[in-house]
């Protein structure tokens, strides 16, 4: 890093709703300046204030204004700390010169991108510059994808240490859950649907498992466009929304990996539906779509939220192992903001990973999942 940072981190787009939760976790698990010098920032210091006192924070928690139409104030808020967390999306709108500032100045950083196609065009323009400098730029640290790559990357470890290699496929289902995906997400989503229609040859990245691997391509990848029967599970499987970006990040984590997982690697998400004859719609999973950026659940409704993620690994020959990955509040929110806040931390803590667009196997591998377990309620099992 060539900067002399004044703080270890700083949430940037504090002000927005996801922000806000990010600061009441550092604030609740860390306090103010004890163990973790963070600061808040965002485009109005008054605004900033308003959170601030919203929170019940005390005041010795800096405010800094930045813009991202302003490339000096970026530059100045990325040289004055050690990783900068950005809610501020979606991200191909307002994210391509955080990152800029970031590689130049050496800062490590992470996000909450389910944006593939910005994903690719960043990694294409800066994924070197950052090795030079050392910034490890890690995106999707939210409930995408970290849940799914974490699992993953915690199923081949068991692996590993079980049957002495990795598992040539894994079947990723959604077992059951209640919850909201972020307005942000939905935002996300929106704008990345409607520069595919500007730009007709981003479909191909976002149809393309491997469209974050930098050139590999490995073996064609079930679709998980329709709904199925799987004998193995004895259920019904559906499409899940998320899946498009995940299976991506997984692939991406493989390929960084040095292709711990295989070359032969298959991978992919659905919905578990059911056994019975008229399955459930995967809408019934109860994954509402349909807040705006800025609107949230209330406390009540976050905390009665939940997850459960099973992973299906199966090796080549024919050996399986099974895993799951809990959390223990609504996932788009709640449990994201916790995630983003302790992948943060590590990142802070694990200087050893060199620098590049990355994911979060690769950029901090079992010592996330260590304090995902001690910090953000997430359950890693082996079943």
């Amino acid at each position: 890093m060539t900067n002399s940072p004044s703080f270890d981190l700083i949430v940037y787009g504090a002000t927005g709703f996801t922000g806000r939760l990010i600061c009441e976790h550092l604030n609740a698990t860390y306090g103010v300046n004890r163990d973790i010098n963070w600061a808040m920032a965002g485009r109005s210091r008054s605004k900033l204030e308003q959170v601030r006192n919203e929170l019940g924070l005390d005041t010795t928690v800096a405010l800094l204004v930045a813009d991202t139409n302003d490339k000096a104030s970026l530059n100045k808020l990325v040289s004055m700390t050690k990783v900068l967390i950005s809610a501020v999306g979606p991200y191909q709108n307002y994210g391509s010169d955080v990152i800029k500032a970031c590689v130049e100045n050496g800062t490590d950083y992470v996000d909450l991108c389910g944006e593939p196609a910005w994903m690719h065009q960043m990694i294409g323009e800066y994924n070197t510059a950052a090795k030079s400098t050392g910034a490890r730029i890690v995106f999707s640290c939210g409930f995408d994808s970290i849940p799914f790559d974490m699992g993953t990357y915690f199923l081949q470890q068991i692996a590993q240490e079980k049957l002495g290699g990795p598992v040539c496929r894994i079947k990723c289902r959604i077992r059951n859950m209640s919850g909201m995906a972020s307005g942000g997400t939905v935002a996300s989503f929106k704008a990345t649907m409607a520069a595919a229609e500007k730009s007709p040859e981003l479909i191909d990245v976002l149809v393309n498992p491997f469209a974050l691997t930098e050139g590999f391509t490995g073996p064609e990848q079930p679709p998980g466009d329709k709904k199925i029967f799987e004998d193995d599970i004895n259920s019904w499987s559906g499409p899940f929304i998320m899946a498009t970006i995940n299976t991506k990040n997984i692939h991406r984590s493989n390929f960084l990996l040095g292709h711990q997982y295989g070359e032969d690697f298959v991978y992919d998400e659905m919905v578990l539906l059911g056994s019975e004859e008229k399955p459930k719609k995967p809408g019934e999973m109860g994954f509402d779509m349909s807040l705006k950026p800025g609107e949230g659940p209330s406390k009540e409704q976050r905390e009665a939220g939940f997850y459960d993620i099973v992973f299906y690994g199966t090796a080549s020959d024919g050996q399986t192992i099974q895993v799951s990955v809990k959390g223990d509040i609504d996932p788009g929110y709640g449990s994201t903001s916790k995630m983003i806040a302790e992948a943060a931390i590590c990142l802070l803590e694990n200087t050893e990973t060199s620098g590049g667009c990355l994911t979060s196997a690769p950029a901090m591998g079992a010592s996330l999942i260590e304090r995902l377990q001690n910090q953000a309620g997430l359950i890693f099992t082996v079943e």
